[in-house]
């Protein structure tokens, strides 16, 4: 029966899924004022990461220690973030239109442009990948954060593929498939990220503590 023991990678495995859907209630509660997402999120990464390195501490204790800590930085970030969200997606709805509309030498200044605006909103994704999980693990100042996140996340592409996969999938399945799958949500996409990103945070934390020293 070692296969159900506490101690057996299948029981953990299970713990870790549990921990999730606890995890998504708490990011879901904490995000509803909207305001709050950024600092919801972080909450969330930093619990996961957390429960991915086995560290000590209840994972509502921990999530809320974050959101307290992290609450002013996360929010300024998060507002930056929906506002550039926003303003691209926009743009992006308005070029599209124009350049259906248009012929001959428009349609290609509008293409062009609005390529332009496709590759922001590809930087402006990798961001928001990574600020909030970096936020959860070093200190740093806004603008630090913001470039830090897009230099991590170009220097390490195949795990940025791979967190925007997860996402992409939970977000196909609980729309398309599976909607009760909603109960794990975010949580569920924040611990198997945490999982992809462990070693390149711990990496980027370290590097940054020889800095300082």
């Amino acid at each position: 029966m070692k296969f159900f023991s506490y101690e057996s990678k299948f029981s953990q495995l299970l713990m870790k899924i549990c921990y999730a859907a606890y995890l998504n209630l708490l990011w879901l509660v904490c995000s509803l004022p909207i305001i709050t997402i950024g600092a919801s999120t972080t909450a969330l990464y930093y619990a996961c990461l957390k429960i991915i390195r086995d560290e000590e501490g209840y994972a509502a204790a921990q999530f809320f220690r974050s959101f307290k800590a992290n609450f002013k930085q996360a929010t300024v970030i998060w507002l930056i973030m929906l506002g550039a969200g926003l303003f691209l997606g926009a743009d992006g709805y308005i070029l599209y239109h124009l350049r259906q509309s248009s012929e001959g030498g428009a349609a290609v200044l509008w293409t062009l442009v609005l390529a332009v605006v496709i590759a922001a909103a590809v930087v402006y994704v990798i961001v928001l990948e990574y600020v909030f999980p970096l936020l959860a693990s070093v200190e740093n100042t806004t603008k630090a954060m913001l470039k830090n996140s897009f230099l991590i996340g170009t220097h390490y592409l195949f795990a940025t593929i791979l967190v925007f996969a997860v996402h992409f999938a939970m977000f196909f399945v609980v729309v398309a498939w599976f909607t009760p799958l909603i109960v794990f949500g975010e949580g569920l996409c924040a611990m198997v990220s945490a999982w992809l990103l462990n070693t390149i945070l711990i990496s980027v934390s370290g590097t940054r503590e020889e800095e300082e020293e």
